[in-house]
């Protein structure tokens, strides 16, 4: 909720920082991810993705409202990279988790349920905080950070704790596979997903911005625009990835969902640009993710055993995580100062690189 209206919060006349400066608490926000996805990823193989998944979620929904009460630049960086770091501990742990309780068989189904459950939370939380933030900003903080607690609660209510041990290496002929760091194909997809995601972060800090300020769409019109995003994921993700689900490698399915994200920024340089090509554009990049995204957690997964599954998805959300801070913070000072076409023609062109080299790690299997 808080995340897609960040940075017109700080661009706000309540708040007054320009463009430039948001990007760079959005840049700290991805350094606090990508410090605290390697700290996840260490403690999920030592103590394992249950403990891990509740402190986070505590700690990270007391942060939200905390964040929420800061009105000084310093201080407001300060928090962003305390909430992120927290934050995204949540994510090797949980990434593990699902590798937990589901069989391998149904694996790529089992993140893509995990997906629809966090696009059915984005999809509301945007449409409701639209709302929210165009009668006050500082209640998405205090709404989100209640949420975060709410699903701790739930999930010690719901899901008995595991008892972890930390499982024994196993021994195997191949040692580039025992760590992840070592797995030299592994590290070109971490890469190559980093530089995609640089690009796909466009989404939540600069595309909504842009809504604003070039396309003139009020608030509770950007919240559903962006709403419709985890709405349309809700229908129709689990259905495609059920069809489609080891009728071909990971791999293909990823370098055309890539492919579509490139795609959809191009469309926002449609002249003329208007309702139809903003909604259009949501549509295209949605199913670049919906053919991307569950895919590429099948290919990591696919790479683990248990007594290293945790420094995989470290790696993988570290990926993410610096595309949080080089992609919102390079973006936004792009667009401050050479204006949101040049930005979304460098996107969508590093997308369509980094489409490109995921097709070339296809071909060599």
């Amino acid at each position: 909720m808080v995340i897609p209206f960040m940075t017109l919060y700080l661009t706000s006349p309540q708040m007054g920082y320009s463009i430039g400066q948001a990007g760079i608490v959005f840049g700290l926000f991805g350094a606090g991810a990508f410090s605290g996805a390697w700290l996840g990823g260490r403690l999920t193989d030592k103590i394992g993705f249950y403990p891990v998944q509740l402190f986070t979620l505590i700690v990270g929904g007391l942060m939200f409202i905390v964040l929420g009460q800061m009105k000084t630049y310093p201080l407001i960086c300060t928090f962003t990279f305390l909430l992120s770091f927290v934050n995204e501990s949540f994510r090797p742990a949980n990434s593990t988790a699902i590798a937990f309780y589901c069989k391998e068989e149904n694996r790529t189904r089992s993140y893509a349920l995990n997906r629809l459950a966090i696009n059915l939370g984005w999809a509301v939380g945007s449409g409701i905080g639209g709302f929210i933030a165009n009668f006050n900003y500082e209640l998405l903080f205090w709404v989100d950070g209640l949420t975060n607690i709410g699903a701790a609660l739930l999930m010690w209510l719901v899901l008995k704790p595991v008892n972890y041990i930390p499982p024994a290496k196993t021994k195997i002929d191949d040692p580039l596979i025992q760590s992840a760091f070592k797995d030299k194909a592994y590290i070109s997809f971490a890469f190559i997903t980093m530089l995609f995601a640089c690009c796909f972060f466009q989404l939540f800090n600069n595309l909504p911005l842009y809504f604003e300020k070039d396309l003139h769409f009020s608030k509770p019109f950007i919240g559903i625009l962006m709403g419709a995003n985890g709405i349309i994921i809700a229908l129709v993700e689990m259905v495609l990835v059920y069809k489609l689900e080891g009728k071909r490698k990971n791999m293909l399915y990823i370098t055309i969902g890539v492919f579509l994200v490139g795609l959809s920024f191009f469309m926002l340089n449609i002249p003329g640009a208007s309702v139809f090509i903003a909604s259009l554009m949501i549509v295209t990049v949605t199913f670049g993710e919906i053919l991307s995204m569950p895919f590429m957690n099948s290919y990591w997964i696919s790479r683990t055993q248990p007594s290293n599954r945790g420094q995989y998805a470290a790696l993988y959300t570290m990926a993410w995580s610096a595309a949080q801070t080089l992609g919102p913070m390079g973006g936004a000072q792009l667009a401050e100062h050479a204006g949101f076409n040049i930005l979304w023609w460098t996107v969508g062109g590093l997308s369509i690189i980094a489409s490109i080299a995921f097709w070339r790690l296809h071909l060599k299997g």
